[in-house]
């Protein structure tokens, strides 16, 4: 039975978001998002972390840049304005949110002196080594900035070319077409892309999505979401509770506390029980 199960994870891809997944944004990307809503709805409304989650737990903001946009748009429409009416510059929101997140001279990031330093890392490079060791292939898609999604796993994680689909490379989630990319570059040649099950590990709505697409895009191959909580949710068990909620609600196959918990052997067991369990 042993060497069934570790046949079926040779082969087996994970793909990890970054945000709330790699590193925390909590005091970086979302503290860069209430500073731009505040900055411009006239110092009038800041966000809290349970109304950014809500706006996201939509599913179609996990660009920050449109977050941002958005929740300045709806407090306008709050107090009763269009928003044609509202002379929002967005090129203009996009420079005051990245000057905060990376710092006064935002596209050399030599000099970053913004929010992006005070990201507290959830992993380290063992942990992919480990992966590897388990017979996983690996690799990043991610609606962060290739400067930034770089700047974390090569410079901070010491990681040594990593595959990543970063903004830009893709369409925005939830389009899987990012995820496809990562899947189908990290499959190896000699193998027929439906036998090797691909993983993909968020925290957001939008992740989960993401897979249930990617599976309509290529139906033959198993697709599966693993959810993982985004640190500022632990420690409190109502919203730990509802965020998972939301996310098996979404089409998480499983929900995890934290990334380094999606070991070799988790993998083994979520691919086992997929491969046993009743067809509908």
């Amino acid at each position: 039975m042993q060497s069934e199960i570790q046949g079926a994870i040779q082969g087996a891809i994970a793909v990890f978001d970054i945000d709330g997944v790699i590193r925390d944004v909590g005091a970086s990307y979302r503290r860069a998002l209430a500073d731009t809503v505040e900055r411009f709805t006239d110092e009038a409304f800041r966000p809290s972390m349970d109304e950014i989650d809500r706006l996201k737990g939509e599913g179609a903001w996990n660009n920050d840049w449109h977050a941002s946009q958005e929740l300045v748009y709806r407090y306008f429409e709050g107090q009763g304005r269009s928003r044609e009416a509202v002379p929002l510059d967005y090129g203009e929101l996009v420079h005051f949110f990245q000057c905060r997140y990376r710092g006064p001279n935002p596209e050399d990031p030599e000099t970053w002196t913004g929010y992006i330093n005070d990201e507290p890392l959830l992993v380290t490079a063992a942990y992919f080594e480990a992966l590897t060791a388990a017979g996983v292939a690996w690799g990043f898609f991610s609606g962060a900035t290739r400067p930034s999604a770089t700047y974390v796993l090569t410079r901070r994680l010491g990681l040594v070319d990593p595959l990543l689909v970063a903004m830009g490379d893709a369409p925005d989630k939830p389009n899987p077409e990012g995820l496809l990319a990562v899947a189908d570059r990290l499959t190896p040649s000699k193998l027929d892309a439906a036998s090797v099950p691909v993983i993909y590990a968020g925290d957001t709505v939008a992740d989960m999505q993401t897979v249930t697409r990617a599976l309509a895009a290529a139906p033959d191959r198993v697709w599966l979401a693993v959810g993982i909580l985004p640190p500022h949710v632990l420690g409190d068990r109502d919203r730990q509770r509802a965020y998972t909620e939301t996310l098996i609600a979404a089409g998480a196959d499983l929900v995890l506390e934290r990334v380094t918990d999606l070991t070799g052997d988790r993998i083994d067991q979520l691919l086992t029980a997929t491969a046993t369990a009743p067809k509908s």
